[in-house]
């Protein structure tokens, strides 16, 4: 219980009665002893005289020990007294912090007359406490200790609390049953302590017996046409009515209604009888008069102004706009009092709105900007419409001129290019007062920008960094000629506290929390406001100038008042939007260089989204200048179309070969200085290149085009790829500019460097990110790109004797025989030299090693030849390490190796498989080729 100590009362324990002292027969017999022994020694009679000592001394203690007895008892008696007398005054006092508690907390009318209770938020239900009268109840105050009667009547009146509040559930209703006068005061008294508890908005009163009970005049009873908990005064006969409880008022020996469960039978009013299904219960019950409820009425009609002097309902059309007024005045609804006119230019220069989803939000925005658009022209006024709760609430006014642009959830890149060409805007307009001098834009002929946004919690939830924009929108929209109305669900966490104070202007609907209205509109009658459809549309004003909120029915704006508006503008020009359109989809590469004029050593690369700036420059590349250009994406998504559209503006462009070992030679020539490197190399899908490659192959490849790349000063290499991986990553790392396409997935699109915000699975073939901008690649019509591969050498036997490494050699001596007949082709054996020069001996790696003196004179005067299938019989029998030329497999290649020169591809026609062998080959090459392209996370182009 609140305020009581919950420590139990110790109560005395009773006196215990004093023991009566023993006697001292031993110091009695003392002196009768020796006085006897006197009297025998002297003789004398006058000894016996001591001997009677003793028993005075016996009677002496006696006597001492009853008077002790007897002040003990009273000594213990007066501390038990003291000790009760405090136990009483600990039992009053807290029984009385008990009653005060229970009272304040469930006050009954009287009580709630005297201290008004303090309302929540929700609305009464079956599960409400109602205070039916006075009674004993249960109490919390707990003793200890004692005994006997009086502790045990003492513990007994500890457990009860008398003249406590009695309280019943509210359920479907109460019964009052009894003589009509005492009934009928009763129920008044039931019914106006629900009303003083609960606000008009939470509990309304219905029935038709309210007037002869008086119980009209207060507002509860005015207000239940608005909906909310209907409690109804009823009485056998009346009509049935639909009612959430009732207090029914019946005669004595009457049926309880069915449903009830709580019943009064009344008597006497202090002598009463409450039933209930815990049992029967005397009480002492509260009565009010008709001129006493009239009263009360009366005292609390200011208390809760019923909006019934508000409108049920208002069309827009109804209301007359101002005209030719300073500002953008516009009536949006009616009050009491009249038609309700608010001005973002005078009252704002922002605005709040806020409402719980059915409220009527939406609905007050498209009214506010209907009724700015009628009462001023395009070229006082523009909107930008923002819609985050599905994008239809303002599809029906893009037909009015006055709307610049409508922005939606539904185009989550078009909702970001339009905030944050908001900042762009404040740049272009303080420009503008500069060049003119002037303070405000009132001073210049600039239409006001009105930014309207439908569910401002939803827009920074999807893109919180936006905020920012909106914040410096709020601090220099004033003199910008720049309004924002921002409409949510709740403003509390939402609205920051720097947007909050230039938003003087507040419209609150019914919101669900009570310190969300507080917040908006400085009280709590939002949240008092009833549900239902009655209330759609009704909601409080507040304007900086108003002491109070303001009650107001919103006009409703039809299709027919939107296409009104529209005709009166219709030869009026519609204002610019405030951003660029959205880059197309489709960017031919004439269209842009016409359009701009680009250096003949620039190449272009699209056009690029700069929203902050309003602008859509073109993107360029610096041949020779900028290093280089990575692109990345997905398969489809534009990035061998980009390599095309730079190749047809620059004829001196060189495409990496398609062919490997023509691309393996290319890069060679250029890292070993044999070949001068062009201004700008495009490779397209690296990738899928390396993954082509043997292991050791790619990673050569990629380390020496990453050495180009990092040391070209004149060079521009422009490279592509599906994927950023291993050693591919390093290579795209090296590479100053980064283009990111559309990528296969979200994880794909983050290990390319991209932001999570970023990743768009139907982004547009040929839009990339490149830094912070987005560009749209230009197009261009296809292009044979393709490089056909400069030709292989074919083999040629020399004059010397030529030494060939090949497994199968019988196999391989038969087709050099068919290939080569002019020359001797024969197997390498002891001492099977011949006279001729020039001849073909052929042996496997094992046989040459162990002929060491013939393999060391064909080394040094001829020319010997390894099959590209055999690298590592090169590596033995050469002891050479680095990598030979790529060559491709079973395709008739070899490594050609003269003197101490370096390996040299060629092909040898012998060499080629036949037929049957180049099928089953095949075979197993694609086969290493895709667990290659696995391991090293391969794909394929676009």
């Amino acid at each position: 219980m609140v305020g009581m100590d919950p420590s139990p009362i110790v109560l005395p324990s009773a006196p215990s009665p004093a023991r009566r002292a023993p006697l001292p027969f031993v110091a009695a017999v003392v002196p009768v002893a020796t006085g006897i022994v006197l009297w025998l020694v002297s003789g004398s009679l006058y000894a016996l005289c001591f001997a009677a000592l003793g028993p005075l001394m016996i009677a002496a203690s006696v006597l001492d020990g009853a008077r002790t007895r007897r002040r003990d008892r009273r000594r213990d008696e007066a501390e038990a007294d003291a000790a009760w007398q405090s136990a009483e005054n600990e039992l009053r006092t807290r029984q009385q912090a008990e009653h005060d508690a229970q009272w304040h907390r469930h006050p009954d009318a009287a009580g709630c007359l005297m201290q008004p209770p303090l309302r929540g938020t929700d609305a009464p239900d079956g599960s409400t406490a109602l205070v039916v009268g006075r009674g004993a109840a249960p109490s919390g105050i707990r003793s200890t200790g004692g005994e006997g009667e009086r502790a045990r009547e003492f513990q007994r009146r500890c457990g009860i609390l008398e003249r406590s509040p009695l309280r019943v559930p509210l359920g479907q209703g109460v019964c009052v049953r009894g003589p009509a006068p005492q009934s009928a005061a009763v129920a008044r008294a039931l019914v106006v302590q629900l009303c003083l508890r609960f606000s008009p908005a939470q509990l309304v009163l219905v029935g038709d017996r309210l007037q002869e009970h008086g119980l009209t005049t207060l507002p509860h009873a005015r207000s239940a046409r608005r909906g909310g908990y209907r409690l109804g005064l009823l009485a056998p006969g009346d009509a049935r009515i639909a009612v959430d409880a009732a207090v029914w008022v019946v005669p004595p020996g009457s049926d309880v209604p069915e449903g009830l469960t709580t019943v009064i039978d009344v008597t006497e009013l202090r002598c009463a009888t409450v039933r209930t299904p815990s049992g029967s219960q005397e009480v002492a019950l509260e009565a009010f008069s008709v001129d006493q409820i009239m009263q009360i009425g009366r005292d609390s009609g200011d208390d809760a102004e019923a909006p019934d002097d508000v409108p049920a309902s208002v069309a827009l059309q109804e209301l007359a706009q101002p005209s030719g007024e300073p500002g953008l005045p516009a009536a949006v609804g009616r009050s009491g009092q009249g038609d309700v006119v608010l001005d973002i230019v005078a009252d704002g220069p922002h605005a709040i709105v806020t409402g719980t989803t059915g409220t009527g939000k939406s609905e007050l925005l498209v009214t506010w900007v209907t009724a700015m658009a009628q009462a001023h022209g395009p070229d006082r006024v523009s909107f930008v419409l923002a819609d985050f709760k599905g994008g239809t609430a303002f599809e029906p006014l893009r037909a009015l001129r006055q709307v610049a642009a409508v922005i939606t959830d539904l185009d989550q890149d078009g909702a970001r290019r339009g905030v944050t060409s908001l900042t762009a805007e404040i740049r272009r307009r303080e420009s503008l007062l500069a060049g003119a001098g002037a303070r405000d834009v009132s001073e210049i002929a600039i239409p006001r920008l009105v930014i309207v946004i439908d569910e401002f919690a939803a827009l920074l939830q999807e893109h919180p960094d936006l905020g920012q924009v909106f914040t410096d929108v709020a601090a220099r929209g004033r003199a910008l000629g720049m309004h924002l109305i921002l409409g949510t669900q709740r403003a509390s966490g939402v609205v920051r506290d720097a947007l909050a104070a230039n938003c003087p202007l507040r419209f609150s609907l019914r919101v669900a929390d009570a310190a969300d209205s507080r917040l908006v509109i400085g009280t709590a009658e939002a949240a008092e406001l009833p549900g239902g459809a009655e209330s759609r549309g009704l909601g409080f004003v507040r304007r900086p100038q108003d002491l109070e909120p303001q009650i107001v029915r919103v006009a409703r704006t039809a299709e027919a008042d939107v296409n009104r508006v529209s005709s009166e503008w219709a030869s009026a020009r519609r204002p610019p939007s405030p951003w660029q359109p959205a880059l197309p989809a489709l960017l031919p590469l004439d269209e842009v260089r016409a359009g701009t004029a680009t250096p003949s050593d620039l190449l272009v690369l699209g056009r690029a989204d700069v929203p902050a700036q309003q602008s859509q420059p073109v993107e360029v590349l610096r041949p020779g200048v900028d290093r280089g250009l990575a692109i990345l994406g997905a398969s489809g998504a534009g990035r061998t179309s980009a390599l095309r559209m730079l190749a047809a503006q620059d004829p001196q462009a060189i495409w990496m070969p398609d062919d490997l070992e023509a691309a393996w030679d290319a890069v060679s020539s250029w890292s070993e200085g044999h070949a001068r490197l062009p201004r700008l190399v495009l490779c397209d899908d690296i990738d899928r290149r390396t993954a082509e490659l043997p292991p050791e192959y790619a990673q050569e490849w990629l380390r020496r085009v990453e050495a180009l790349v990092r040391s070209g000063r004149e060079t521009t290499f422009v490279i592509t790829a599906t994927r950023s991986a291993g050693g591919i990553g390093r290579l795209l790392e090296s590479m100053p500019r980064r283009a990111l396409l559309r990528m296969s997935s979200r994880v794909e699109h983050l290990a390319a460097g991209g932001e999570s915000a970023g990743f768009l699975a139907d982004r547009p073939a040929g839009r990339a990110r490149i830094g912070e901008r987005e560009v749209q690649f230009a197009w261009v019509e296809d292009i044979d790109s393709a490089l056909s591969p400069p030709p292989v050498p074919r083999w040629s036997p020399g004059q010397a004797d030529s030494g060939i490494v090949s497994p199968a050699a019988s196999q391989v001596v038969a087709r050099l025989r068919t290939e080569y007949p002019e020359r001797e082709v024969m197997m390498v054996q002891p001492g099977g030299r011949t006279e001729r020069s020039g001849a073909l001996l052929v042996a496997d790696a094992e046989t040459w090693q162990r002929h060491p003196a013939e393999w060391r004179r064909v080394r040094a005067e001829g020319e010997v030849l390894f099959r590209a299938e055999n690298p590592v019989d090169l590596r033995q029998l050469t002891g050479v390490r680095d990598l030979p030329p790529y060559a491709r497999a079973h395709a008739g290649r070899a490594w050609s190796m003269r003197a101490e020169g370096p390996a040299r591809r060629v092909i040898v026609p012998a060499f080629a498989p036949m037929a049957g062998q180049r099928v089953g080959q095949q075979a197993a090459h694609l086969t290493r080729r895709q667990r290659r392209a696995d391991r090293s996370g391969g794909g394929s182009g676009s």
